[in-house]
């Protein structure tokens, strides 16, 4: 077996954009029977890359996107959507979706639970929740980190009742992405693509019934280094394919390694994929510069994210038995 290294992560990128090409346009037209495909163009690499592929399969004039920021949005992120669809020639609509989440009582929500793990929180403040102590081999935890106005900033422990509730509220942002792209779909005619890559759709990283809700899912087979190499085959604009990952969705700038992967995507991917190919923990630990206890836990943390966001996956369940007609069966 040769030695665990990131060459595991190359792949024929023209072949795999071909491939994942004709089975878009087979699903669309054959399983789907829609026109074309809406795609939630957020400006990051995922969301851009299943753009591009969308229109390598369908063409642009059956591409529709849409750009939804709010009023946690970085504003660099709605300007790297635009450059994207401009670069892609596709028609989309740009909807600002904070008088929803304020109407809803997304912001008003959000920030009571803020208050409570820390009552100066104010106007003004900015904060994210960032997590800690899964790859040290303890139990995860949640920090709220917050800047007030001067710039100072504030590190509380999230007790359960507040991480909760600014997930639950928070997560009124995507799923009124998803309401109205399905509005859109319906609209036009088309299927909603879902952009999740593999390390997402894997631990669970997403909402149910949020940015986990589409009809195809054309990169969730994608580690996150395959998708950004693929980005740049595809010739996306630079800016696009430079971007930083990040969750976009607290008013202070994370990461998605601070807020759930706990270690950088390229780690991550390579992690991934050595689990999902049975290798050791010392395998692991030698090709990511860590120690064997380490490796052991990254592997831990795997398994209880995929155990505890395994119902995200599930379909509504079903009480009583349907196989009574010929069609249901």
């Amino acid at each position: 077996m040769s030695a665990l290294d990131y060459d595991v992560l190359s792949m024929d990128l023209e072949v795999e954009a071909d491939r994942i090409a004709m089975r878009l346009r087979e699903v669309t037209a054959q399983v789907l029977h829609r026109r074309g495909l809406v795609v939630a163009v957020s400006g990051g690499i995922d969301s851009s890359c299943c753009a591009a592929l969308a229109v390598r399969a369908l063409g642009p004039a059956r591409v529709f996107a849409l750009l939804m920021p709010e009023r946690d949005s970085d504003p660099d992120s709605t300007e790297r959507a635009r450059l994207l669809v401009r670069h892609l020639g596709i028609a989309s609509e740009t909807i600002d979706i904070a008088p929803t989440l304020e109407a809803i009582g997304c912001y008003e929500a959000r920030d009571a639970a803020v208050n409570r793990a820390l009552p100066q929180y104010g106007p003004g403040w900015c904060f994210k929740i960032v997590i800690d102590g899964g790859l040290e081999g303890r139990i995860n935890r949640f920090l709220l980190v917050a800047s007030d106005p001067a710039g100072g900033l504030h590190e509380r422990p999230l007790g359960r009742a507040e991480y909760l509730q600014i997930v639950a509220a928070t997560n009124f942002k995507q799923r009124i992405r998803k309401t109205l792209e399905y509005y859109h779909a319906d609209r036009l005619n088309h299927a909603v693509v879902g952009t999740p890559n593999r390390l997402e759709y894997d631990q669970g990283f997403f909402v149910k019934n949020g940015d986990g809700a589409a009809d195809v899912k054309p990169i969730a087979h994608l580690y996150k280094t395959q998708v950004y190499a693929m980005a740049r085959h595809l010739g996306l604009p630079r800016r696009v394919c430079d971007a930083i990952p990040t969750t976009d969705t607290y008013s202070l700038a994370q990461g998605q390694d601070e807020f759930y992967f706990a270690l950088p995507h390229r780690q991550m991917d390579l992690a991934l994929w050595a689990l999902e190919n049975g290798r050791t923990p010392a395998e692991l630990a030698g090709a990511l510069g860590v120690d064997r206890a380490r490796a052991v836990a990254i592997y831990a943390d795997i398994a209880n994210k995929r155990r505890t966001t395994r119902y995200l996956h599930e379909p509504p369940v079903l009480i009583g038995d349907l196989a009574t007609s010929g069609t249901l069966q």
